[in-house]
């Protein structure tokens, strides 16, 4: 393994963590596959047949974009910047939950057209380089790239070298094509390259009470300040809404920890090996399983084994009353769930905690292995269980979704992502989107989830007539099928 910050370009994840877009079996069978001799033996299985999928280049600017104090050009056709309502809506909310006044984003798009396609958009890239250093006067800016202008090979890494001595700020490429990869999370990785190469400088000296944690929004911002202050430590949120001179010295920090794996595995193993920055690589915080290895190791990189034994014993006796009465109502209730590998793999631990049995499961990718070279510890937490749920790998495919909710008709169905929310309301299914990255965050937010769960079963009138009234566009032959009549059976 090992990250090489001399690559103009970060690898991606398919040739780096073995990552598949394809796969139907079970979770037992999933990890078991993932690891032969060397590791990353599972082979993808290509679909014949495709709904829609997201864009790394999405993942890559709604990271650069929440960086206070720096700009993003985004070299590419104005579509390619669609994602920037969202992205503006996200900068609001992290906002808002920090007491800060509403900003948009700094973005500005080169507007690449059918000329430039032929005969190349530098110069569009110089303009908007210049304009985003004369609108926003930034401390950096970005540069994220497009399928256009990776297709024609516009010489990004020239028009940056060439404005050097003219902007006074530092001009970092990211390279997020969409082309370039089926994993959508490679953005992430592109994103992280990005601050790693262009801003990221060696500690001056280390303080050992601070903590890098990797987040999308952090909206439990203060929560996790409070809860560290009990034992000493100082979290540091990154990279949304962390500014560029904070940034310039995560590598000062004692530790760093992820809220999910799939976004951290990069930046937290970069840290690690280029700075002695120790990446703790326990499972994600998501209920009280979770927390307790979250905790754990945070108390293993810093030294504080006993005041963290002490802390996770008193914040779950307090939360140990409401857990017992939510689980009392919610056991028996079946489940089907689907969201991106770490929260979909964590949170079918999370409802188990809570006693609801989980039909099936189904991640948007999975990666065989994280940047330190290991299976990622949700996985093998389940693959350890004594349950094998029947798992798939489906990056977003609702046609494969619904087929197995109408087979299954689970009690709840919980995705990450509302979209997919939908589909499964309209089957008269009481969906759970789980979009805030800290909806069953430890203990007490375990109990609180678990309650929101009971309140969503307690009044089913919406998504009872909602099936009532409308007519889904699948025919009864596709609900015969197998789901993956699509996926190819010989793995590539």
């Amino acid at each position: 393994m090992g990250i090489n910050l001399d690559l103009s370009e970060v690898p991606i994840r398919e040739n780096r963590l073995g990552a598949i877009t394809g796969y139907s079996g079970s979770i037992k069978d999933l990890a078991g596959s993932s690891s032969g001799a060397g590791g990353c033996a599972l082979k993808n299985r290509e679909r014949t047949l495709s709904q829609t999928s997201s864009c790394s280049s999405g993942c890559c600017q709604g990271m650069l974009t929440g960086i206070r104090g720096a700009a993003v050009v985004n070299h590419a056709p104005l579509g390619c910047s669609g994602d920037t309502i969202a992205q503006n809506m996200a900068n609001h909310f992290g906002e808002y939950f920090r007491g800060w006044e509403h900003t948009n984003i700094r973005l500005i798009n080169t507007n690449m057209d059918e000329s430039d396609t032929v005969f190349g958009g530098t110069e569009k890239l110089r303009n908007g380089i210049r304009e985003a250093y004369r609108r926003f006067n930034p401390q950096a800016i970005f540069i994220t790239t497009s399928c256009a202008s990776g297709i024609i090979g516009d010489d990004v890494k020239g028009v940056v070298s060439e404005l050097a001595d003219e902007i006074p700020v530092p001009i970092i490429p990211a390279h997020c094509e969409g082309f370039r990869t089926n994993i959508w999370a490679t953005g992430f990785d592109a994103a992280f390259h990005a601050v790693l190469t262009g801003l990221v400088q060696p500690p001056r000296q280390r303080r050992t009470e601070l903590v890098n944690i990797i987040n999308f929004r952090g909206r439990a911002k203060q929560t996790i300040t409070d809860l560290f202050a009990q034992v000493g430590l100082v979290p540091q949120f990154i990279v949304p809404f962390a500014s560029v001179d904070e940034l310039r010295y995560i590598s000062e920090a004692a530790a760093t920890l992820t809220i999910c794996g799939t976004l951290g595995s990069y930046l937290g193993t970069a840290l690690e090996e280029q700075y002695g920055v120790k990446y703790i690589k326990t499972l994600p915080p998501h209920g009280s399983l979770g927390m307790d290895g979250w905790l754990t190791g945070l108390g293993e990189a810093t030294g504080k084994q006993k005041e963290i034994a002490e802390l996770i014993a008193r914040e779950k006796e307090k939360s140990r009353t409401g857990l017992e009465e939510v689980r009392s109502k919610l056991e028996g209730k079946t489940a089907v769930i689907g969201m991106g590998p770490s929260f979909g793999h964590a949170y079918i631990g999370v409802l188990q905690e809570l006693g609801i049995k989980v039909l099936h499961g189904t991640s948007w990718h999975y990666d065989q292995q994280y940047d330190h070279g290991a299976l990622p510890a949700a996985t093998q937490r389940l693959a350890d269980g004594e349950e094998d749920i029947t798992f798939s790998v489906g990056d977003q495919q609702n046609y494969e979704m619904i087929n197995h909710l109408q087979r299954l008709k689970p009690d709840l169905y919980f995705s990450r992502h509302p979209g997919t929310s939908v589909w499964a309301s309209k089957l008269g299914i009481t969906a759970i989107p789980v979009v805030e990255e800290y909806t069953a965050f430890g203990y007490q937010g375990l109990v609180n989830f678990g309650w929101r769960i009971v309140d969503a079963l307690t009044n089913r009138h919406f998504v009872t007539k909602l099936a009532q009234k409308v007519k889904l566009p699948y025919a009864d032959w596709w609900y015969r099928q197998d789901p993956y009549t699509f996926l190819d059976r010989e793995a590539a």
